[in-house]
């Protein structure tokens, strides 16, 4: 194919620039057609058919006169430089149409391939106007990209020919994870556990400082209540004490290839990278200290140890564009690095694979030496499909072969969960909608028994 079929083949798919004929011009120009041929049967000349055509095309021509040249057009978009994976977010396109011509249009811009893309967008702008085109799009995958090239075809008011035109309005975003746990943790800590079905456990009695009075919910301590405010105020009021700040977190992230496995909404990497982001702003909030490591078979993000809720945006800065690694995870060489960079006491808070955990022998000869300075918690996303074959009833003996396996399976992980857990290394799951929300429970009641 030539450059210039190349040229017009990429016009026709809106990815070009140039002039194209619109259908009701073809519609117009095969009625003329037949109308020809009909006549050339009853004796018109071939030459009269020709001319005809030929004055019918060029008074077709006449109405390119009669629409705005693409000097006159001008384009802004306005594009959010951050957007949450998977929430849908408004983005506005500003054109404005100084000729003495109305125009009907259709736009389609280019957003990447892991965007919904609700084109072509179709409309009219009356002369000497500007109109604002709003569309909403959703991205699937986490990453940076460049939003390059709009793309315009409009028409004329009698609409038989079309004009196309190609803007370049580079601009670059970045498609972070979902922070809508993050967000509603940080609106109300003690609502978003108890709405989630857990209640934060409190300390013991005298334990920690006085931090605010607060409505009391199931599950605190009626020695705390607060008579006074209670009388006050007619209901139920307790004293809030809240354990030392200052304390020291550590979060392992892991993007190793059994992270990549599908759930619901999105992977296992994704689900870990919202509960750490929760967990962050959890302790951030706090007042401690946060560092976060991301491994696979080699280190790939470091973030140092910092507090304040600035620092939550540094952590997501290094981490948002973070993928699945295709290799196995080397949780040997992370731990190395991770006594070599954490020298003060820590929770040490790890995002994996359970299953795959459990069978790195190599691994617990490291953590056995950390477990001596630091506290480790491990969180990982339930198998729903080996919890749902282990509850099936079988049917057939294929069924019954694939819940004894499954069966299997869940014992076996049961009983290396036990050996680890008789070292003091304690491996929690969740459903993955529960993930966000069991790490910030374990982080607190970790806080409010002052174990570290």
């Amino acid at each position: 194919m030539t450059k210039s079929l190349k040229s017009l083949w990429a016009r026709f798919l809106f990815q070009d620039r140039g002039i194209l004929p619109t259908k009701r011009l073809l519609f117009v120009y095969l009625i003329i057609s037949l109308v020809f041929m009909i006549g050339t049967i009853i004796g018109l000349s071939w030459a009269y058919v020709i001319t005809f055509n030929i004055l019918a095309l060029c008074i077709s021509l006449l109405d390119l006169l009669f629409s705005p040249s693409k000097q006159q057009l001008s384009f802004n978009r306005t594009l959010p430089k951050e957007l949450e994976r998977g929430i849908s977010y408004s983005i506005e396109i500003e054109v404005s149409n100084s000729s003495p011509y109305f125009l009907s249009y259709q736009l389609l811009d280019g957003l990447p391939q892991y965007f919904e893309r609700p084109f072509p967008l179709m409309g009219q702008i009356q002369k000497d106007s500007a109109v604002v085109i709003t569309y909403d799009t959703t991205a699937t995958i986490r990453g940076e990209y460049e939003v390059q090239k709009l793309y315009f075809r409009y028409s004329s008011r009698f609409g038989l020919w079309e004009k196309q035109t190609t803007i370049s309005l580079k601009e670059t975003v970045k498609v972070i994870p979902d922070l809508t746990e993050t967000k509603h943790y940080l609106e109300n800590a003690q609502s978003y556990l108890k709405y989630e079905g857990l209640n934060i456990r409190r300390q013991r009695s005298g334990v920690g400082d006085f931090s605010k009075i607060r409505e009391f919910v199931v599950g605190d301590d009626p020695r705390k209540i607060n008579w006074r405010q209670t009388a006050k105020l007619r209901e139920v009021m307790i004293n809030d004490y809240e354990p030392e700040h200052g304390k020291y977190i550590t979060i392992l992230i892991d993007c190793g290839r059994m992270m990549g496995a599908e759930l619901k909404r999105g992977n296992r990497l994704e689900k870990a990278l919202e509960a750490a982001l929760t967990v962050t702003a959890a302790a951030l909030k706090k007042g401690d200290y946060v560092s976060v490591l991301a491994f696979s078979k080699e280190i790939h993000v470091f973030v140092p140890l910092a507090k304040g809720m600035s620092h939550l945006k540094t952590i997501l800065h290094a981490i948002y564009n973070l993928k699945v690694d295709a290799s196995e995870s080397n949780y040997g060489a992370v731990l190395r690095y991770l006594e070599t960079v954490q020298k003060k006491r820590s929770l040490l808070l790890l995002f994996s694979d359970v299953r795959t955990f459990l069978h790195e022998e190599s691994a617990l000869v490291y953590l056995l030496r950390l477990r001596q300075r630091h506290l480790f918690l491990m969180i990982g996303v339930e198998d729903q499909t080996l919890l749902k074959s282990v509850k099936e009833v079988p049917e057939t003996v294929q069924q019954a072969m694939v819940k004894s396996i499954a069966q299997q399976q869940v014992i076996i992980k049961k009983r290396e969960k036990s050996k680890w857990e008789k070292q003091g290394l304690q491996m929690i799951e969740a459903r993955e909608e529960k993930l966000a929300v069991t790490a910030v429970s374990n982080y607190i009641e970790i806080m409010n028994q002052n174990l570290l």
